[in-house]
């Protein structure tokens, strides 16, 4: 017995002095699984991507054609009716799209925190377009002693091929995730036609019959014209392996101009930071 009890205590030694001279590994005091949950993705520095986006473009055409319609009518006898304000019909008018473009942007980073500036553009074909009529006689005869039954047609479209933002970045690093949102001005390249035609008709009595006068017309296009506006919006980059990422985003485009036109798009893109 007493043999036994001393192999024993010598084991124990032998195998204390044996750990005793091992290595502090970082598994045994946990820093290994903090190094895990502590890592940061690198998120500074130029990157660069290409995408792909659908949405929709809603455009407002109401009161578009109205300085065409007054500039036609100027001391034309018919208004009196006040034709140059009516209420043409031209509305509103919502299509949906896709677009495919690509992005460059440069990121500032502090610990978690990332500003950054970017350039992005789209092609594609958003806008649409708005067609109205309308047509009266006037309850009494005007100062040309005749009555008149007048008739306007009216029309536009819209339809915007390219558009580029540049934006103002914030955002805040999360593990590979990225989530930012984002705001600048933007630029796009336009097609817009504008079309005005007066029917007028005069009799000498309210009913008729009455005579067709000179129809009078007044077309207007310009085509890659440039509109301008503002974007704002939201999205997250997810860095996938080294510098390689991917990109979910919403963005919001609104231009001002003779039509103006609203844009929404959700889009899905592939980057690299290098």
């Amino acid at each position: 017995m007493r043999r036994f009890v001393l192999a024993t205590a010598m084991v124990g030694i032998s195998f204390g002095a044996q750990a005793a001279d091992l290595p502090d590994l970082p598994i045994l005091r946990g820093s290994y699984t903090e190094g895990l949950t502590r890592s940061k993705v690198n998120w500074q520095g130029f990157y660069a991507g290409g995408q792909a986006a659908y949405g929709s473009s809603d455009e407002n055409f109401s009161g578009s054609n109205a300085t065409m319609l007054d500039a036609l009518l100027d001391h034309n006898v018919i208004q009196q009716m006040q034709v140059s304000q009516w209420n043409l019909g031209l509305g509103k008018n919502s299509t949906r799209s896709s677009a495919y473009g690509g992005f460059a942007g440069y990121n500032w980073q502090w610990d978690d925190v990332i500003v950054g500036v970017e350039a992005n553009y789209m092609h594609g074909r958003f806008g649409g377009k708005s067609s109205a009529s309308k047509e009266l006689v006037s309850g009494t005869a005007l100062t040309d002693g005749f009555f008149h039954d007048v008739r306007v047609d009216s029309s536009a479209a819209i339809s915007i091929s390219d558009m580029a933002t540049f934006r103002g970045r914030a955002a805040f690093a999360w593990g590979c995730f990225l989530p930012y949102v984002f705001g600048g001005f933007a630029l796009g390249n336009a097609d817009i036609t504008r079309s005005v035609t007066v029917f007028d008709a005069v009799s000498a009595t309210i009913n008729g019959p009455f005579t067709s006068l000179a129809t009078l017309n007044a077309t207007d296009a310009v085509h890659n014209h440039l509109v301008y506006g503002y974007t704002l919006g939201m999205g997250v980059d997810i860095n996938l392996v080294g510098g390689l990422f991917m990109r979910g985003e919403w963005e919001y485009v609104r231009f001002t101009s003779s039509v103006d036109t609203s844009i929404n798009t959700v889009r899905a893109g592939l980057g690299y930071k290098f």
